[in-house]
């Protein structure tokens, strides 16, 4: 039996040995009701309240330095996470001390959760915590984007980290630490360093802990532990965050793309429902996104993309793929919005696939005075208002209208700041909110 077929056959057996202790009953309350504390126009998390990358916000469409620009605050690290937003508290993590410039000594490595004023960008707090060595070594595609890759999330009374082999942790909005556990501290073939972000359902905690021990956990909000871990080795390589889809008889699925394949779990329990066979290789990067009951992946040094029905049990390979393509990204998200799927990939092509049948719409390389060396997108693509926004990670921001046709509207730069940005936009209270491995920006009008 295949390590791959292996995997699945523990993860349906109901003596699978490491999930004897999941036997917790919830309430069969909706998604949301996780974020009560938190108000409608929040970004708690990565890609927003249900991770879609969509806000119906209107924010400005060009900007620089001196324009549209309400503030920026120079941070204590460098970091490809995204910051989120609580009320007026803008939440982001850094890393500092070792791989930032020239490398370092490991020992010096610092994870930092820092609090920012949303009206006035001033830093409120900066909780730093020491790494648990031994880390992988600044060096290879590590360097691409750092030891700070998760965006934190929050349900208004909390914010959740993780720091890869230092661990989950949670903190009180004023800054206190409320636990830290580890997740593992293990390294993939690779070695590349995590970047899957936390994600919250009802009283759990969901990260993928792929790189660190092959498994994806589920811990408890307000003590940190364990509830229940899945397992498996086809893990690997898995960067991607999973995201929440309610299904039409009010239950939920989780669900996470890893290399060529998707899997539906019961985040309950952590028990694998179902999982479909899609050409979309390894390594899997990009967080899917869901409409209609349908998901959408895309990833793979390769290249490949697929739509998905949600739903059913065991092997849905043959009953669930709606379609398949060769058109990929390799580590930008996706964004679904009136029948078409849109997103900017490493290369700098802006690609719209319908979203029905996965053919091309179009494939048009952005225009302007880009800086498009090496992977020159790992920021997703969003939808705000009614306008996409990709952020380059050396030549600014690009504007531009969904649509059968590429029209771009605008590319937006900071002059004074040549470094990466990796991160994808947060959006709240009509504002912008953008990092680099610099600053963090807020662009409003």
């Amino acid at each position: 039996m295949s390590r791959i077929a292996s995997t699945r056959a523990s993860s349906f057996s109901s003596g699978w040995s490491l999930l004897l202790c999941q036997a917790l009953l919830f309430s069969q309350s909706l998604f949301f009701c996780e974020v009560t504390a938190l108000s409608a126009e929040d970004w708690a998390r990565f890609r927003g309240p249900n991770g879609s990358g969509i806000s119906n916000e209107t924010v400005p469409t060009t900007w620089s330095d001196t324009e549209n620009l309400k503030w920026k605050t120079p941070l204590p690290g460098y970091g490809s996470s995204s910051p989120i937003i609580v009320g007026d508290k803008v939440f982001v993590t850094c890393y500092s001390g070792y791989g930032t410039e020239g490398g370092g000594n490991q020992e010096n490595l610092r994870r930092h959760l820092v609090c920012v004023n949303r009206v006035d960008g001033k830093i409120l707090w900066d909780k730093t915590v020491n790494a648990i060595l031994p880390e992988d070594d600044a060096q290879g595609f590590l360097n691409e984007h750092g030891y700070a890759s998760s965006t934190p999330t929050s349900d208004g009374e909390r914010v959740y980290v993780f720091y890869g082999k230092s661990g989950a942790l949670a903190y009180d909005l004023e800054g206190n630490q409320l636990w830290q556990v580890s997740l593992g501290t293990q390294s993939s073939n690779r070695r590349w360093g995590s970047a899957a972000s936390p994600i919250l359902y009802q009283d759990l905690v969901i990260i993928n802990a792929s790189e660190e021990s092959l498994a994806i956990y589920a811990l408890d909000k307000k003590t940190g532990e364990v509830k229940w871990k899945s397992p498996g080795d086809t893990l690997e390589l898995s960067y991607s965050t999973p995201i929440l889809v309610e299904q039409p008889n009010g239950k939920t699925e989780l669900v996470v793309q890893v290399a060529n394949e998707v899997w539906g779990l019961n985040p309950e329990n952590g028990k694998l429902k179902w999982f479909a066979q899609v050409p979309v290789p390894g390594n899997a990067s990009p967080s899917a996104v869901a409409h209609d009951g349908v998901v959408y992946v895309t990833g793979g040094r390769g290249g490949g993309s697929a739509a998905v029905k949600t739903g059913g049990r065991g092997d849905v390979t043959a009953t669930h793929v709606v379609w398949t393509s060769n058109q990929g990204s390799y580590v930008p998200s996706p964004v679904v919005h009136d029948g078409k799927l849109y997103w900017v990939d490493e290369k700098g092509l802006a690609v719209c696939l319908d979203a029905a049948t996965g053919k091309e719409v179009y494939r048009q390389r952005i225009r302007g005075n880009e800086d498009f060396r090496g992977n020159a997108f790992y920021s997703s693509v969003g939808l705000i208002g009614d306008k996409l926004y990709a952020v380059s990670r050396r030549a600014g921001t690009f504007v531009y209208a969904p649509g059968e046709k590429f029209e771009q509207l605008a590319q937006n730069q900071f002059a004074d700041d040549a470094t990466d940005a990796n991160a994808s936009p947060a959006v709240c209270g009509g504002n912008l909110f953008i990092r680099t491995n610099k600053y963090l920006y807020c662009v409003g009008k």
